[in-house]
């Protein structure tokens, strides 16, 4: 792989970070897609090993990372299978392949909206539910991880967005030995803080996002 390739992808994960335009004009997250069935994520290039993922999400689907870093040779992605704030370490090449995202989405807890953007242009404004305060929606850099559509019952709807974001905070009374994902998915109480941590939007946006914005998106999500 030569240096200006190396470059490009530092360049873009740095501009899809801040939401802002790269040198080539156009916000160029990135996204990672295993090269075999398996991958193991590492704790830094070269380093000790974390876990070993896939071929499929928790939910079944295709296993597709978030890039949040380059090195060297290396790339830094988030995953449903580390805690929050811990990323691994794949080896672009050999264990994953990247491709550009154009979209982005951002989320402020404070005004409980979703910015959704495409090539750092603000395309659409969701209102959204937050997380109680006993059990508030984690903040951080997370990505896309799995779309599901399926009889989801009132609670979910239609569809499924689910994140590379985990809730550490269960509302009392779950069950503290199931690893709980955080998601966007349809249901009640846009402008409020009444979830066990997802993001509740209309069917009719998680709908829109659900054909729109694809697997490995990142999201950030900020106070």
């Amino acid at each position: 792989m030569g240096n200006a390739l190396i470059a490009y992808l530092a360049a873009a994960v740095a501009a899809a970070s801040h939401t802002a335009a790269s040198p080539s004009g156009t916000t160029a997250a990135l996204a990672a897609r295993p090269l075999h069935s398996s991958v193991v994520l590492h704790a830094r290039p070269n380093g000790p090993r974390l876990v070993k993922v896939g071929p499929r999400g928790v939910l079944g689907g295709p296993l597709v990372f978030g890039v949040v870093g380059v090195r060297g040779r290396w790339v830094e992605v988030t995953s449903e299978a580390l805690p929050n704030g811990v990323p691994g370490w794949a080896r672009l090449g050999r264990d994953v392949s990247v491709q550009p995202v154009r979209w982005t989405i951002s989320a402020s807890l404070s005004r409980r909206e979703i910015y959704v953007r495409r090539d750092g242009r603000l395309v659409r404004t969701i209102p959204v539910g937050i997380g109680a305060p006993d059990s508030p929606t984690p903040t951080g850099r997370f990505a896309i991880a799995e779309k599901v559509t399926g009889a989801f019952g009132p609670a979910y709807g239609c569809c499924i967005l689910a994140l590379t974001a985990r809730q550490p905070h269960l509302p009392p009374g779950w069950n503290t030995r199931i690893t709980y994902y955080v998601a966007i998915h349809a249901g009640s109480g846009q402008g409020s803080a009444v979830s066990a941590g997802c993001l509740h939007a209309t069917e009719a946006d998680v709908r829109y996002l659900m054909r729109t914005v694809p697997l490995g998106t990142p999201v950030q999500i900020l106070r």
